[in-house]
């Protein structure tokens, strides 16, 4: 045992330091990945630029031999979670470094959820790979296109972009079917979007007031036959209510739709931006409160698969500086729904840590909104967590971006020091809200989950019987 206790021991020594400048313990390459694939929009963050993310899943994809690991992670990003863009960036990856395997036709497939997913992955190939394409994007590609029907195609056809729907048409062959036939020889009938509805009715106004009045009507139609999908409804409630105001009724039992929630794949956090855009809007108080409660309960809709631990947990939430925006607003949200349905204490931590007491009987959207205003903004010590933690609890789950900088050491002694001091050990587990590829424990030790969506809270209950449970759930899909 000597021995085997030696290599546990280098095995937990930290061996990284992370974009803060702070002691952290690396990832396995398939964690990061999949942590990444989850995390990021290929927009810039706090401590990294859209386009050093680019390089990094780039890297990672090269690096890791499961090539059919990758694929899967891909669609599990696309299908479960909702990502579009790191989806688009690992198929175009995929069909460079992996010939002659057969399951590649099949992923290209299945990862084109939409239209215009084909269409990111083609230009992506083009403009990093160059021509000419590989046989399995071409198939794998062409398959998908055969699935849409006119509608679908006419929706994404891009005739303005630079690589339009009908060049992508040219490029991979794919199966006949008459949709593809009117698109390529030009009959096929533009789509009767939301979008071409509200322009022609713009257009053909003669004044403000009949501009509004003819965009009222195009939104009374797309609410009261329901053809208008969930996430449009959600960017639009603003503009449908101040416009329309007559649909709030119809608008709010939209939102509050189970069947439309489970379907669209919209990311929760899009909830509470839809709050704060309706918090600016012109209408009168009923109507306001009747849709933020319509919301709050498509937010719980959302969310009802959050996990429900037995047992007493702590809930420690990041509110340093590197959290402000996106990860800050998916954290509180998270937070608030375990903190609902769970027997649990809230912690916010930056430069120090506290208890804070909120009622469960909030809606989530609301109790969100106060932890927000409690936010600290300072620095990240993971070492507070474990100093200020008074109470005995199986588990504690952390919320952060794992970018913790003071004290420099990970909070190694400090958890243990904790563990002594109510003699017991609970289990840790490390929600992160960044991606930036590191963690504050060992991989080993700690329950690590990541993500924006309604999947991620689904398969977090399922940590305590397998630590492994995201990476054993993507390694399960059919490929």
């Amino acid at each position: 045992m000597k021995f085997n206790k030696i290599l546990q021991n280098q095995k937990a020594k930290a061996d990284a330091v992370n974009l803060a400048g702070g002691q952290a313990y690396s990832q396995s390459d398939k964690l990061e990945l999949v942590t990444m694939l989850l995390t990021s929009f290929l927009d810039d963050k706090y401590y990294r630029s859209g386009n050093e993310t680019v390089k990094r899943i780039t890297a990672l994809v090269n690096r890791i031999e499961d090539k059919k690991f990758v694929a899967k992670a891909a669609l599990y990003a696309r299908r479960e979670a909702g990502m579009r863009s790191v989806s688009h960036l690992v198929a175009g990856e995929i069909g460079h470094s992996v010939k002659g395997q057969l399951w590649t036709k099949d992923f290209f497939n299945q990862v084109s959820h939409r239209v215009d997913d084909v269409l990111e992955i083609l230009a992506y190939s083009i403009a990093v790979h160059g021509k000419p394409l590989p046989n399995s994007v071409k198939k794998g590609l062409g398959q998908a296109l055969s699935r849409f029907d006119a509608y679908q195609l006419a929706k994404y056809r891009k005739d303005s972009a630079e690589l339009k729907l009908v060049d992508a048409v040219n490029l991979v062959h794919p199966p006949h079917s008459e949709a593809l036939r009117q698109l390529v020889n030009g009959t096929l009938a533009p789509a009767n979007t939301w979008e071409t509805r509200l322009t022609q009715a713009g257009q053909e106004a003669t004044s403000d007031q009949d501009k509004t009045s003819r965009k009222a009507e195009v939104w009374t139609d797309l609410v009261k036959e329901r053809k208008i999908g969930y996430f449009a409804l959600l960017r639009n409630l603003r503009n449908i209510l101040e416009q329309a105001p007559a649909l709030t009724d119809e608008v709010a039992a939209l939102l509050q739709d189970k069947r439309l929630i489970r379907r669209s794949m919209v990311l929760p956090f899009r909830f509470r931006t839809a709050l704060d855009a309706l918090e600016k809007a012109d209408l009168q108080r009923g109507h306001r409160q009747k849709v933020v409660s319509a919301i709050n309960r498509a937010v719980d809709i959302s969310l009802a698969n959050a996990p429900r631990f037995k047992g007493k947990t702590l809930i420690a939430l990041d509110c340093s500086g590197s959290m402000i925006g996106k990860p800050m607003k998916v954290g509180s949200l998270f937070a608030s729904v375990l903190y609902k349905v769970n027997d649990a204490d809230f912690m916010l931590f930056s430069g120090d840590a506290k208890y804070v007491n909120f009622n469960t009987d909030d809606g989530t959207l609301s109790l969100a909104q106060r932890i927000e205003e409690n936010a600290q903004w300072g620095g990240t010590n993971f070492h507070a967590i474990f100093n200020e933690a008074r109470g005995v609890y199986d588990r504690i789950v952390i919320l952060s971006d794992m970018q913790a900088w003071m004290g420099y050491y990970c909070p190694k002694d400090a958890f243990s020091e904790y563990v002594k001091r109510v003699g017991r050990r609970p289990k840790v587990y490390s929600f992160d809200l960044a991606g930036y590829g590191t963690l504050q424990f060992p991989e080993r030790d700690v329950y690590t989950m990541a993500g924006f969506s309604d999947k991620t809270m689904e398969t977090m209950r399922f940590l305590e019987d397998d630590k492994n449970a995201l990476i054993r759930e993507i390694e399960n899909i059919d490929l």
